[in-house]
């Protein structure tokens, strides 16, 4: 049965990922550090982790698998759950893929070290309202995905 995670802690596409969760009828799992107001709802959980680095992504990693989706940001995180088989989207709507993984954690790395030197100061784009309309549009197609992968 499909199972969608959601990296809660600054995902900004939360209301977005129930809509199409409780459309599909799937289970929805909020991870996060701390306890966040959310709809309620019988597909709703939440899931609060100590606080820590990385405690909610290793949550997420270690319960995530095929016919899953998971919802973050985070590339080390997606990284860690393309691996184990499920289908991992940004908030934008990006895909992250097993042929492409490398090159995000590279990018990453990059500009993580780049932004230490001083070389670039900003931290990225500004989340638009076409990044949300990419995203549901993605979620969708995922989901199916993820759905008939899963047998349901």
């Amino acid at each position: 049965m499909t199972v969608l995670y959601v990296d809660a802690d600054a995902c900004p596409v939360k209301d977005e990922t129930i809509r199409v969760g409780e459309r599909h009828k799937v289970r929805i799992v909020f991870v996060s550090n701390s306890w966040m107001r959310l709809p309620d709802g019988d597909l709703i959980e939440r899931v609060v982790v100590p606080e820590g680095p990385d405690e909610a992504d290793n949550w997420i990693a270690d319960h995530s698998g095929p016919g899953d989706v998971v919802i973050t940001a985070d590339v080390p995180l997606a990284a860690r759950c393309v691996k184990t088989g499920a289908q991992v989207l940004s908030p934008n709507g990006k895909s992250f893929r097993e042929d492409a993984i490398g090159m995000r954690l590279a990018m990453r790395d990059l500009n993580t070290h780049l932004r230490e030197i001083g070389e670039i100061r900003e931290g990225g784009p500004s989340f638009t309202k076409q990044d949300r309309s990419r995203f549901l549009n993605q979620l969708e197609t995922v989901m199916r995905a993820a759905k008939r992968q899963s047998g349901a």
